[in-house]
């Protein structure tokens, strides 16, 4: 199954933490690779501990880092020239979906992609700005929530 096929909710659940992927998907064990598009630098602690929160997340579901999942990081540290760098080269090297935490970058990977999912976490205002336009059942490659923190603290 490619990840296309997988449905968005489903990606929501993987990056949320509030349920597994379908054991269809599980007992594939292909490597599946997300990319993230931090706008802080890398060693920023809050973002540091940020990350640390998604891995958790996602070990608990059992997607565990080098054995069944391969994340790859881009840092932008607040350069919008170089966030737009970063997006392409996210979108080039093909993952499974994106995991973005900044309105620039979301924007960036907007016009990069319209089938790689791409999951934001606290881009505040999605449905009023029209990046999401029905966040019950969005209908685009662009979906997430607004507080990373809601998910686990």
């Amino acid at each position: 199954m490619q990840l296309d096929q997988i449905k968005r909710r489903e990606f929501i659940t993987l990056l949320g933490g509030a349920m597994a992927w379908p054991v269809a998907a599980r007992g594939q064990q292909r490597m599946r690779r997300i990319g993230v598009l931090m706008g802080l630098a890398e060693d920023d602690p809050e973002g540091r501990s940020r990350l640390a929160a998604l891995a958790r997340a996602l070990q608990d579901l059992g997607w565990i880092e080098g054995h069944n999942i391969r994340t790859d990081y881009r840092w932008a540290a607040g350069d919008i020239e170089r966030t737009h760098i970063l997006a392409t080269e996210l979108v080039r090297s093909a993952p499974d979906a994106i995991v973005v935490n900044t309105p620039p970058g979301l924007s960036a990977l907007q016009g990069k992609t319209h089938t790689i999912p791409i999951v934001f976490v606290q881009v505040l205002d999605a449905s009023e700005s029209a990046i999401v336009i029905n966040p019950v059942r969005p209908e685009a490659n662009v979906t997430g929530f607004t507080n990373f923190y809601e998910i686990r603290d």
